[in-house]
């Protein structure tokens, strides 16, 4: 159990019984990465709207999106998130064990092409070490087809994962994978 009181589907109401209601609907149940945030309703709120953001983002692919999730959360070491995103790459994107096992070890092994493997390289460069980021890096991926827009919303995925993972250490979120 979180060290933070949570509601849980069964009792929660109002905005918080209406959020659980989407994400239920989306993902066919109310994961407690989810409900650890059922203490801020709020919070619940705005996080629910962001992965509804990301979710139908035009061009960041969910399998790019899902890899920058599990290897910032590996350098957090937020067991929970590597999880999670370990599953969803395995049973929603289709990636073999060896595949995530392969990427986790050296993120150039990501079985991406080369456009989406360049934005993961550099969202894992913005979030390990962002004041080493130059120009030139942001003219490899406009020169791949990138736009300045694309590039800021990798990075903010990448950056807020890294405010979940601290969440989710914090408060010892319970692995319900």
């Amino acid at each position: 159990m979180a060290m933070i009181q949570t509601i849980s589907p069964e009792k929660a109401g109002g905005k918080v019984a209406h959020i659980y209601g989407q994400i239920h609907e989306v993902i066919g149940r109310v994961p407690n990465g989810m409900q650890l945030f059922s203490s801020s309703p709020d919070l619940l709120e705005q996080q629910w709207q962001n992965m509804g953001y990301y979710m139908q983002h035009p061009t960041l692919s969910f399998p790019l999106l899902a890899m920058v999730r599990m290897l910032v959360s590996q350098d957090n070491q937020c067991e929970y998130c590597v999880g999670m995103n370990e599953n969803m790459l395995i049973n929603m994107a289709g990636l073999s064990i060896d595949q995530v096992m392969a990427t986790k070890q050296n993120p150039q092994n990501a079985p991406l092409e080369e456009k989406d493997k360049a934005m993961l390289l550099f969202v894992l460069k913005a979030t390990q070490n962002p004041k080493s980021v130059q120009s030139t890096d942001l003219d490899k991926l406009k020169t791949l087809g990138w736009a300045e827009s694309e590039i800021m919303d990798a990075v903010f995925h990448g950056a807020r994962n890294i405010a979940i993972d601290v969440v989710f250490n914090t408060f010892k979120i319970e692995n319900d994978l």
